[in-house]
């Protein structure tokens, strides 16, 4: 699994005019699932992602967890309590190799594709204990956001970095 982490002040995800996921501040991630992913690779990738310190503390440092954020927010609506939208993306396996035009012979039939990005949102809201928004997967989809500050991060369960 590959995956594209953005920290936002907002994103939403429509299709067809209307919104499937929307999050106020916290993270936007489009996965993309390989052919050869697992159940193992959607594990890894949660909690590397729950466990990341890239987000700002109160000296202004990135040292604050997803998870940690989620536990310290009070049990409410606050605006300022993190939230994630998961929106699929097999483009992220997408190749050039060969041509300038784009082949995505790697990335996952929707068969082996959906349980494995269910089986991730869902490990994901588990270890925050906070729900989860989500793209439909598979649909042609809008994704708006606001980036907030620097983060972009890249991350492959394959290379475990």
């Amino acid at each position: 699994m590959r995956v594209i982490l953005r920290w936002v002040s907002s994103a939403s995800d429509t299709v067809e005019e209307s919104v499937t996921g929307r999050i106020g501040d916290g993270m936007l991630i489009f996965l993309g699932i390989h052919k050869s992913d697992t159940k193992a690779d959607a594990a890894w990738l949660a909690q590397k992602i729950a466990a990341l310190r890239i987000f700002a503390n109160d000296a202004d440092k990135m040292n604050r967890s997803l998870a940690e954020l989620a536990a310290s927010s009070p049990p409410s609506l606050d605006a300022a309590k993190p939230t994630v939208l998961v929106v699929s993306r097999f483009t992220l396996f997408s190749s050039t190799r060969k041509s300038a035009r784009p082949t995505f012979n790697d990335a996952a039939p929707t068969q082996v594709a959906v349980p494995l990005y269910e089986s991730f949102f869902a490990q994901l809201e588990g270890l925050l204990g906070t729900p989860v928004a989500t793209g439909k997967f598979g649909a042609m989809m809008n994704v708006s956001l606001v980036n907030n500050g620097p983060v972009t991060i890249l991350l492959d369960s394959k290379l475990k970095e």
